[in-house]
Parts: C-alpha cells; structure tokens; sequence
C-alpha cells in the first residue's frame, strides 16, 4: 500500500454511520473507504519512529496493516471513537516490526522483550537514584540475575550497529581519534603464508629438474645460464621448463583460489 494524499479527518458520526452500515451488510467497498478516511492515522503515528533504522516506508506500510486490522475489528456499538481503538492498535503493529525486524543480527524473542524492561528500568532507577544504576541494582529492580543483565545488555548492542566514524577520544595532539582508527587490518603475513604453502604443495609435485630450476631461478636468483651449465643441459632447455612450469603454477594458483583470474583485456 502506498502513502496518498491524506483527507481531513473525518466526523465520528461520518465514522459511525459508515461502520454501522460495513457490520450490517459487510460491502468491502465501504471498507476501502473507511480504510482510505483514516489513513492520516498511519501517517501521524509512523512518522513517530522515524530515523530509528528502519525506512519511513516500511514503517507506514506496518502501520496501514494496523489500520486495516483496526478496521475489520471495531464494533461501533461499544460506544468509544474508532481512533482511541485504532491508535494502540497500529502502535502494537509498529512495535512488533521493530521488535522482530529492527534487530541487526537475530537474537532470541525473550532477549529483545528483557531489553526493553531494563532500558525502562534503567531510565526509573536513574532518575530515582540520581546517577546511572549498577547492573546488579537493575537486576534487583526487576528481580533477575544479574548475570541475565548483563547477557541482555551486551545483547542489545547489536540492534544498531555503531558508526565506524563515531569519535572515542582526542589523541595528545588534540585531533579525534575514532572508532576505525583503532580497528586492526587483516595481517598481510597470512597471504604470504598461505602463498608459501601453496608453492610448497606444487614444488612437491614437479619432478627433480624442474624442481631445481624453480628454486635455483627464483629463490637462489641464479641466471639460465648457471642453472644450464650445473645440469648439463642448454641454457634454451632451462628457458623452455621454466616458461612451462610457471604457467602450470598460474593455472592451478586460479584453480585453487590462490589469486584470481585476470579479465581479458578489450580490444
């Protein structure tokens, strides 16, 4: 459902005279236009939770889902305004989407429900105790372990992921320091690992000449010549071996995953 123009807000009798005519014959064209009067409703109440990770359109379609339920729910003859029966409605939709979507990684249902008691709990204490509340004080409070605060809390950290450009300090010289500065790179001695014992594998498999001249060419950095003239063979022969087993080597780098395919060049 898409965000329309919305209509100003519709008379409760407009409202009643339409829901006692949608209970007695069941038109689902007099649905739709209850449906569409009310839709301000979804509009005022998701724009209550913007910019808290999920995109204003998702929240408004949550909310229309809502109103519908509202809709297909109320019974006029209880004598209260349709909007005090739809608002907490589409509230509890919008609140169930954020609870079971807003979440970056998926935790247990019983994790996200706690989070809140103790982020409540959390703003009680503090405001009754004048200072921030221990773990152990909410945990008292709600009457947990508070080995289950704990667990909750550090489970919350995950329902929005922190910025890599927030600011943790200011360095001596007093620039910033933030979050990515002190975030460690991938050690680029695993490449160089992995690549040995890649090389260490294939060595294995050539045969004694061919092996002697890998290793004496690109380890011991002899020239073709030397080589040639220490295994008694033409110095054309080493060229021709050396060219073979390397491209050899590259096919089955590729094949292994050891270094990737390059493109072919366009002409």
């Amino acid at each position: 459902m898409t965000k329309s123009t919305v209509d100003k807000k519709p008379s409760k009798e407009e409202l009643n005279k339409l829901f006692e005519e949608f209970h007695k014959t069941g038109d689902p064209a007099i649905r739709d236009q209850l449906i569409e009067k009310n839709m301000y409703l979804c509009d005022i109440l998701a724009r209550k939770y913007v910019n808290r990770g999920i995109d204003f359109d998702d929240i408004y379609q949550v909310a229309c889902i809502g109103l519908i339920l509202a809709v297909d729910r109320f019974e006029p003859s209880k004598g209260y305004a349709f909007t005090s029966y739809a608002t907490p409605t589409i509230m509890g939709e919008i609140k169930r989407h954020f609870r079971d979507k807003g979440w970056t990684i998926k935790v247990p249902r019983r994790i996200q429900e706690q989070s809140k008691k103790i982020s409540n709990a959390k703003i009680h204490l503090s405001q009754v105790m004048g200072e921030a509340p221990t773990a152990k004080d909410i945990a008292d409070f709600l009457d947990m372990s508070e080995e289950e605060v704990i667990e909750v809390m550090e489970a919350s950290k995950v329902y929005t992921p922190g910025s890599l450009d927030i600011s943790i300090e200011s360095n001596d010289d007093g620039s910033e320091l933030f979050l990515s500065d002190v975030i460690g790179d991938d050690d680029p001695t695993y490449d160089r690992i992995e690549n040995l014992d890649f090389i260490k594998r294939e060595l294995e498999n050539l045969n004694e000449i061919e092996r002697t001249i890998i290793i004496e060419r690109f380890i011991n950095r002899k020239t073709q010549i030397a080589i040639a003239q220490e295994l008694g063979i033409s110095q054309m022969t080493v060229s021709r071996i050396e060219k073979r087993v390397i491209k050899e080597l590259q096919k089955s780098a590729i094949k292994n995953g050891t270094v990737e395919k390059k493109p072919k060049a366009k002409n």
